[in-house]
């Protein structure tokens, strides 16, 4: 191991997935990348396979369970509690790396040594489907993710110096109800300090899936997204960007029945953008000419996300 080959710890939060876990850490141990790479294994509300731990010096595997708040968030900074690399990953359970994705952010690094975070582009995998979604800067602005959640930016990419986490940037942020756009939050927060780095390549496959813990739970991602609204001023600034969080709202409300408050989202986005589709999907599906399973089905095959 030398000073470029830092060791990475890799956060693998998980719940009741087995079978992806083990594929997820295949990738993970399969890394092309000379430096120590270490896995702590978060269980989040389930009991822990004591099976997976394994003991190789160069990729070896810790098992823990989520002693924060349960959910994602807590699961995720029990694991960046515990890691001991200079270099702190996170993996989902139902994600693979694809070979080369540390070295590539590894080189990113180098050439912005003020980056916290770098980040890289993803493979959608739906059904049978994969469809590639890369960005084509290698710095990304706060005013980018405010106009954009930029999907690209998935957290099984996000590669950050740990050193930001324990006394910057900060953990991930546990208030959020149910754990939703957790991830979205802490880019904002990232973002705030430094532009972040990025690798314009699909080095992460993501699958998009029925088992996704927010496939249903259009409540919670409701209330998340206000409360997303409430802590970043910076969106009332961006007419677009605020149209699109507030039209996620409308939409997520249309799908949970709420047709008054779907139609009062809606309006506040038409408002600042008469453009946002969400607003009209929400409509659509307020008076029930559509159902959300099929919208977000539709959004899916391409790639996309609601």
């Amino acid at each position: 191991m030398t000073p470029e080959s830092p060791t990475v710890s890799v956060v693998v939060p998980t719940r009741d997935r087995p079978e992806m876990l083990r594929a997820a850490l295949a990738a993970i141990r399969d890394q092309q990348y000379p430096g120590r790479v270490e896995t702590v294994v978060v269980y989040d509300q389930s009991e822990p396979d004591e099976s997976l731990v394994g003991d190789h010096p160069d990729r070896p595997v810790r098992v823990i369970r989520n002693q924060r708040t349960p959910g994602l968030a807590g699961a995720r900074n029990s694991g960046i509690l515990a890691a001991e690399g200079t270099l702190v990953a996170f993996c989902d359970d139902d994600d693979e790396w694809l070979p080369g994705k540390l070295t590539a952010q590894l080189a990113a690094f180098a050439e912005q040594p003020a980056a916290e975070l770098v980040s890289c582009g993803i493979l959608v995998r739906y059904r049978d489907r994969d469809v590639p979604r890369t960005l084509p800067w290698r710095r990304v602005p706060l005013a980018a993710l405010l106009r954009s959640r930029l999907t690209e930016l998935h957290p099984s990419t996000f590669l950050f110096r740990r050193s930001a986490l324990l006394d910057g940037v900060g953990l991930v942020d546990e208030e959020i109800p149910g754990s939703y756009a957790e991830d979205y939050e802490l880019l904002l927060r990232a973002a705030r300090r430094h532009d972040l780095g990025n690798v314009p390549e699909p080095l992460v496959a993501v699958r998009w899936h029925e088992q996704s813990y927010f496939a249903q739970r259009w409540q919670t991602i409701a209330t998340a997204l206000q409360w997303l609204l409430a802590r970043y001023p910076e969106f009332a600034g961006e007419r677009r960007g605020e149209a699109r969080v507030t039209g996620q709202i409308a939409f997520a409300t249309a799908a949970s029945g709420q047709r008054r408050a779907a139609f009062g989202w809606a309006t506040r986005t038409l408002r600042r953008h008469l453009r946002e589709p969400r607003a009209w999907l929400a409509l659509a599906v307020s008076i029930r000419l559509l159902r959300p399973d099929a919208v977000v089905r539709a959004a899916h095959r391409r790639g996309r996300g609601i």
